[in-house]
């Protein structure tokens, strides 16, 4: 038996969304026990032209309801990116997982051959549906996700490979 679009999307993406949210309930209690201001690693980020820790949440965020909605043929929800806490960020999770967890198997049907087109500023990005999810929408979201985890990583966060695979 082959592996579908959705087995290779939706469930890796919830998966990992829930990764993301248990490494930032380590690092609010982290702030909180060495008495940071949670703000300190909100707004932390690698090096000075990356994104702070709560832009990369939101873009890992924007990058599994894009794929989902882009593979099943639905309109990608707008939302704005002001979350700006700890309480605010797991929210921003908890609604991308009920989006994403929304999409059923049969949406994805066909879906490796559907062209998904991204308006880019410098032009069109034009891909087949297996091209988006395996060369695109993948790679960014785990970009993203690996920035997010490496921000509290450097600030001291006690976390480890283990909570970025989950319970493997």
């Amino acid at each position: 038996m082959s592996l579908s679009m959705y087995e290779a999307s939706i469930p890796v993406l919830a998966r990992m969304l829930n990764n993301l949210s248990n490494i930032l309930k380590k690092a609010e209690a982290n702030a909180q026990a060495r008495g940071i201001e949670p703000q300190v690693f909100i707004e932390s980020r690698l090096a000075p032209d990356m994104y702070p820790l709560a832009r990369q949440v939101q873009i890992a965020s924007d990058m599994a309801k894009g794929c989902a909605a882009r593979l099943a043929g639905v309109e990608v929800p707008s939302w704005a990116d002001t979350e700006a806490s700890f309480e605010e960020l797991q929210a921003r999770i908890a609604k991308t997982q009920a989006f994403i967890k929304g999409i059923d198997a049969a949406q994805l049907e066909g879906s490796e051959s559907r062209t998904v087109v991204l308006k880019m500023r410098n032009g069109d990005l034009s891909f087949s549906g297996r091209d988006y999810l395996l060369n695109f929408a993948l790679p960014n979201f785990y970009f993203h996700l690996t920035a997010a985890y490496a921000i509290l990583r450097h600030n001291g966060v006690d976390v480890g490979k283990m909570d970025y695979l989950g319970g493997v």
